[in-house]
């Protein structure tokens, strides 16, 4: 049947419909003739009857993905030699101390503690030297690194003029023992003269309170870890043994200023002595020499003016 016949049948159908006056009827034809119309007008163009989403669909999936980027590859880290000069010292065996120079392959990223570790582990086992936590903590492994004094642990390679050496020797003022090692002891004798415990009386129910500026006020100096690169820095404790140095007038200062503390005036009349707190010459070394960046030289004018002037907390 041709497009123009089945037009006929419909158009003769709606008419029936609407000559018997049945309202469900004449709706359903008209729904009837509206469709084939769609049809007719589908298949005329040559369109397909499929939905409109399904082409949509169709055209997806014909497009092919992009190709990624690709990533440029990343050089590994490479290895270099480099000539760490040591001060060596052995007293069953050497008079004086010798400088011995050794060639380690090193990364940038790496310390010099590391490259002390390839020297011992692989070349000589008989070179000594202390380190504990090796992440700048303990203090274990101050040293002098070509002439500054320095956490073996925090010094990266990458700092140095690797085109030159580095010469490493044991921090001076103390008593050399072997190689790197040096004898803390009178370092420790003048910290504990300056008594570095809080003294207070009573028996607070709970904690003993403060105000948050009341702690700032002593914060800097609780960040000291003993590890005296200061006092060994100090050109004064360096040719006068006596002196208490930078460290001790440092743990000293945290107490002095400690609201919560009752024997301040005791620990200044400890420094008002001609080994004391007089005896520094403010030349800074000790402030760049700490490995915590605490104002070392400021601390210690704090202590000298509140001899003068009074404890201001």
């Amino acid at each position: 049947m041709s497009d123009d016949e089945k037009k006929n049948e419909d158009s003769k159908g709606f008419e029936g419909a609407a000559e018997t006056g049945d309202p469900t009827a004449q709706a359903d034809a008209a729904a009837e003739a509206t469709t084939a119309d769609a049809q007719s007008a589908m298949s005329s163009s040559g369109t397909s009857a499929e939905p409109a989403g399904s082409a949509a669909e169709a055209a997806d999936r014909d497009v092919e993905p992009a190709p990624a980027a690709a990533a440029e590859p990343v050089e590994a880290p490479q290895s270099f030699p480099v000539t760490v000069i040591v001060r060596r010292y052995d007293p069953e065996v050497d008079d004086e101390p010798r400088w011995v120079d050794y060639d380690v392959q090193m990364y940038p990223t790496e310390r010099i503690l590391d490259a002390l570790h390839r020297i011992k582990w692989e070349q000589d086992p008989s070179l000594a030297f202390r380190r504990s936590c090796a992440h700048g903590v303990c203090g274990s492994d101050a040293m002098r690194i070509n002439g500054k004094n320095r956490l073996a642990c925090k010094a990266l390679v990458k700092d140095f003029d690797t085109s030159k050496p580095i010469y490493v020797e044991a921090i001076k003022g103390l008593p050399l023992e072997k190689d790197l090692i040096v004898n803390m002891e009178p370092f420790f004798d003048s910290f504990r003269e300056i008594q570095p415990f809080l003294q207070a009386t009573g028996k607070p129910e709970k904690e003993r309170h403060q105000t948050i500026a009341q702690r700032e006020r002593f914060d800097d100096t609780t960040k000291c870890i003993l590890c005296a690169a200061c006092t060994t820095s100090c050109p004064v404790f360096w040719t006068d043994g006596q002196y208490f140095g930078p460290a001790a007038i440092v743990n000293a200062h945290r107490f002095i200023f400690d609201s919560r503390d009752e024997a301040s005036q005791v620990r200044l009349d400890i420094l008002n002595d001609q080994e004391g707190v007089w005896r520094c010459r403010t030349t800074f070394n000790c402030t760049d020499a700490c490995p915590r960046g605490i104002q070392v030289t400021k601390a210690i004018a704090e202590v000298k003016q509140a001899m003068m002037t009074g404890v201001k907390l």
